[in-house]
């Protein structure tokens, strides 16, 4: 850094379309992570469910590992050291008790360190109105605790996908001193073309933070359909770069000055004011007796 400017950097997302089998998977990621590297990236960002794509509760506990003997995470963590760089492990799935996972996100630095983890708080229980029905919780245990993690150009907000639905955790990590948001996804195709676009720019937007998103995307092996579309955006709500839908990796070059700039020109972040919910209804109308 130069006096109190941060120095601008080189954000990568790294696409995936991860299928039911760990290793293969991670060879994918990491050809996509070393291309990245080989262009500049400084930081570079996975998916959500990097390492696996499963559905079925017996087959996902059969490939996990509880996360000091988990080989997916140390292979990265090795690549983050090898390359000299900040990787952000989208999620990979951790064994936490006897019958649930952990959706857990790992922030690596370039040291190989693990810097930042953090278990997805919000649980994607939902029926889609295609019929496909999701009940992450059955699997997964929830996370409790928001994080917030030190990068050399500014602080980084940890979420997960279906984190995006939630804003006021965004909201709390910007107030609490985030730059940037972390939005690493496995977005359904139906939810993502009807909402993904518009939520990754209304948290830029309301936080004046970058927003990183990498995604999965594409046809996967579990029978599922994700939307892809991988961004980066930036405080003002532009769009610096976006995937289609297959896997692939999409780079921009990171300006911290933009974070104060769009927060100068609107403070909503520092304007907020607490307030009383009145409620007015009105009382039932009585038939005539």
């Amino acid at each position: 850094m130069t006096g109190d400017t941060p120095e601008r950097f080189r954000a990568a997302l790294v696409q995936l379309r991860s299928g039911r089998s760990i290793l293969p998977n991670l060879e994918a990621a990491e050809a996509l992570i070393r291309r990245a590297a080989s262009e500049g990236a400084d930081y570079i960002q996975t998916p959500e469910n990097t390492a696996l794509m499963e559905l079925d509760k017996p087959l996902a506990f059969a490939q996990a590992e509880e996360e000091q003997e988990s080989r997916p995470l140390q292979r990265m963590r090795e690549l983050a050291c090898e390359l000299g760089i900040w990787l952000h492990v989208g999620s990979i799935a951790m064994k936490v008790a006897a019958d649930k996972l952990a959706n857990r996100s790992f922030l690596i630095a370039p040291s190989g360190e693990i810097a930042a983890r953090y278990d997805k708080l919000h649980m994607f229980d939902v029926d889609l109105p295609n019929g496909e029905v999701y009940r992450e919780s059955e699997t997964y245990r929830p996370g409790s605790k928001a994080v917030l993690a030190s990068l050399p150009w500014g602080d980084l907000g940890l979420t997960i996908c279906y984190d995006l639905r939630f804003p006021a955790l965004y909201r709390a990590l910007a107030e609490a001193g985030a730059s940037f948001l972390a939005i690493p996804s496995a977005f359904t195709r139906e939810t993502g073309r009807a909402h993904w676009r518009t939520l990754v720019r209304a948290r830029a937007i309301e936080t004046g933070c970058f927003v990183f998103a990498a995604t999965q995307g594409g046809y996967h092996e579990m029978g599922r359909w994700t939307h892809g579309h991988s961004m980066i955006v930036s405080p003002w709500g532009d769009v610096l770069a976006e995937a289609g839908e297959a896997p692939q990796i999409v780079i921009a070059d990171i300006d911290p000055v933009e974070v104060v700039r769009a927060r100068q020109a609107v403070p909503s972040l520092s304007g907020s004011r607490d307030f009383e919910l009145e409620i007015h209804r009105p009382e039932p109308v009585r038939a005539a007796s």
